[in-house]
């Protein structure tokens, strides 16, 4: 969700989650530069996208893009719908909650984009590629015939901007804070790691500026982590901060982490803290919001 500051209005799209019958709500979290929220919950394919409307139902109620400003790129008040297959729920479950969610936006007059194993078109598997241009350029980019969106008006809501609905695997959100306010560093690392600058192969980055805390960060999905691990990962972004001269100041990991992605892995060393209940397998369809990408 593009809000990270309020906290009454997060609370209340908490809330609407917690509320909705069938669902538990996993993980929490929200940060005002990003000006963005992560909501994280579980449950059978119907029950989620209940809960799903009930949230972006709390959210179209209170957010306006219009007056929004954060560090993190998006292009709708409710940014991204992931729904995320799991043991006892097949991809056919989660391709179907994203058609009946996307269906509901649409009726609300929302432009809906379907991304990843969702997506109706190759140019649409990537989410960086929807949200291009972000909220501000989208009225342009939808005057396109090429981007005409997949279902809704082929033209943003005023206030609302449009959101992106995909079907993906588990991933990894995983921030390196980097001890200073210059964003160069964390731009140029990463530029340099990302899988679609040359770096890793699975690994999406921005560098974004932290100003309320007087740091900057290298934010990323690793959306393969079997493949490309966090350990090689971090040691990547330490490498690359040694060379530039600037010192970490801790990571962080953003909403679930599955559990195969941290066996082994010391997340003290890392100087990360990682609540236990953040530590999941993940049994059943997933419903939350996109963290970071590039």
């Amino acid at each position: 969700m593009s809000e990270g500051r309020n906290p009454h209005r997060m609370a209340r799209f908490t809330a609407a989650v917690e509320g909705s019958r069938g669902v538990e709500l996993l993980h929490a979290s929200a940060d005002p530069d990003h000006h963005r929220m992560v909501l994280a919950y579980r449950g059978g394919r119907a029950d989620v996208v209940r809960a799903t409307i009930a949230l972006a139902s709390a959210v179209y109620a209170e957010v306006d893009l219009r007056r929004h400003r954060g560090r993190h790129p998006r292009i709708g008040a409710l940014d991204v719908v992931p729904f995320v297959p799991g043991p006892g729920c097949p991809e056919v479950d989660a391709l179907a909650a994203s058609r009946s969610f996307g269906g509901w936006a649409a009726r609300r007059g929302v432009p809906v984009f379907f991304y990843e194993r969702a997506a109706t078109m190759a140019e649409r598997i990537s989410l960086p590629r929807i949200r291009s241009g972000q909220f501000e350029a989208l009225a342009e980019r939808l005057s396109s015939p090429e981007w005409r969106p997949d279902l809704g008006p082929p033209a943003p809501h005023p206030s609302l901007g449009a959101v992106a609905v995909g079907v993906r695997e588990p991933l990894v959100r995983f921030n390196v804070n980097l001890d200073t306010a210059d964003p160069g560093p964390a731009r140029r690392i990463a530029a340099a790691i990302r899988e679609s600058g040359g770096g890793l192969r699975h690994v999406r980055a921005l560098g974004i500026s932290l100003r309320r805390r007087g740091l900057t960060q290298v934010s990323m999905n690793l959306t393969r982590y079997a493949a490309t691990g966090i350990e090689p990962v971090y040691e990547r972004v330490a490498e690359r901060a040694r060379a530039e001269g600037v010192a970490l100041a801790g990571c962080e990991f953003i909403g679930p982490v599955p559990a195969g992605a941290i066996r082994g892995l010391d997340p003290a060393r890392l100087d990360a803290d990682l609540a236990p209940g953040q530590i999941l397998e993940l049994p059943g369809t997933v419903g939350g919001e996109e963290g970071g990408e590039a």
